[in-house]
């Protein structure tokens, strides 16, 4: 690797690093699953999909896109070891698409099913995390709002839409830092400072997430794992091909992916997420088009990110365990209206109309 490449790429980590950081432990408080499944499945999207992927700017990791698929099959298959299973045929499901050539398989999906689709999944986003971000417990009524995080929702928000009009004036600065990690930072201090949420209110991570790491118990596989990780394998892979498509499309360099090589990555690390506990991974837009942002030219941007996030599980847990909810609630709600804008319900009828008359 050059010099001037490496210290590009190294630099691009940091950014996509800041970025997943918020992202790897929002998702898993939406999907239901333990924090650390949700760093677990960043390390590995990072560093085993990162170096195995074809694509030089694309980067993986657990996606909003499947937390409604991740907390309703954990549900259905009575806990997260029984999830992991799944997740692990999902794996290998992935790999067979690959070495089948099944790459080709996103071109049969209209646009409108996948977008459809994800703005759902943005409505269930929000439904799921407004008691979060309003600080209700789980169980009662709506009414019974907390102000401190209130308070604490209104001033993460607050910043990362300010953050974004700003970056979108094109402000160096502003582009470079994500808002969301702006917002974890200045709402850890100021509830250090000030205790508008209590401890129940705060990430809770095991103090080594490494420690829990087992085996899926393969004893469980029945029709409802195998039908879970059917669902997993589509959906994760119509995703990936989806984002390969417009990280092609964003490249600078206008290289063209193997996607079945991307499907085969992609199903290795889904393997390994299941066996060790992690979150299904995917590759997700958002990261990668951070990571192009910040000047990415090959994969092993998205490989130092992964190791960004093993360095910062190692050295600094207690500080992760500062965060508050709603902050991460914050997050996912505004992860949620950017998959379902208004204008989305309004371009998509017109856009139908349009096809029919052309046809």
């Amino acid at each position: 690797m050059k010099m001037d490449s490496f210290l590009n790429d190294l630099k691009a980590s940091l950014v996509v690093f800041l970025v997943a950081l918020p992202l790897c432990l929002g998702i898993a408080l939406a999907s239901n699953s333990p924090l650390s499944s949700g760093l677990i499945a960043g390390i590995i999207g990072g560093i085993v999909v990162g170096f195995l992927s074809h694509s030089q700017i694309s980067v993986s990791g657990p996606a909003a896109g499947l937390t409604v698929i991740v907390a309703s099959g954990i549900t259905q298959l009575g806990g997260f070891q029984n999830f992991g299973l799944a997740v692990f045929l999902a794996g290998l499901m992935q790999i067979l698409f690959g070495l089948l050539r099944g790459g080709r398989i996103g071109d049969y999906f209209p646009t409108s099913v996948i977008k459809g689709m994800l703005a759902a999944i943005g409505l269930i986003l929000i439904i799921k995390q407004l008691p979060n971000a309003l600080g209700i417990a789980k169980g009662a009524p709506m009414t019974q709002v907390h102000m401190g995080t209130i308070f604490i929702s209104v001033l993460a928000l607050g910043i990362m839409l300010t953050w974004d009009q700003l970056a979108q004036k094109g402000i160096g600065f502003f582009k470079m830092v994500p808002g969301a990690l702006v917002a974890v930072v200045v709402t850890l201090l100021v509830n250090l400072q000030f205790q508008f949420v209590g401890q129940e209110q705060l990430v809770t991570l095991p103090s080594d997430i490494f420690s829990g790491l087992g085996m899926p118990n393969f004893s469980n596989l029945n029709f409802s794992v195998i039908s879970v990780a059917l669902t997993i394998a589509l959906v994760a892979s119509l995703e990936t091909l989806l984002c390969i498509d417009a990280a092609d499309k964003i490249d600078p360099e206008k290289r063209k992916t193997n996607k079945n090589r991307e499907l085969f990555a992609q199903g290795v690390g889904n393997g390994l997420c299941g066996l060790i506990g992690g979150l299904p991974v995917t590759a997700v837009i958002v990261r990668t088009s951070a990571n192009v942002a910040a000047g990415a030219r090959t994969k092993f941007s998205a490989v130092f990110h992964g190791g960004w996030l093993i360095l910062c599980v190692l050295l600094i847990p207690g500080v992760l365990n500062l965060i508050p909810l709603a902050t991460l609630a914050c997050v996912l709600l505004l992860v949620g209206y950017k998959l379902t804008k208004p204008s989305f319900f309004v371009e998509m009828p017109i856009s139908g109309v349009s096809t029919v008359a052309k046809g």
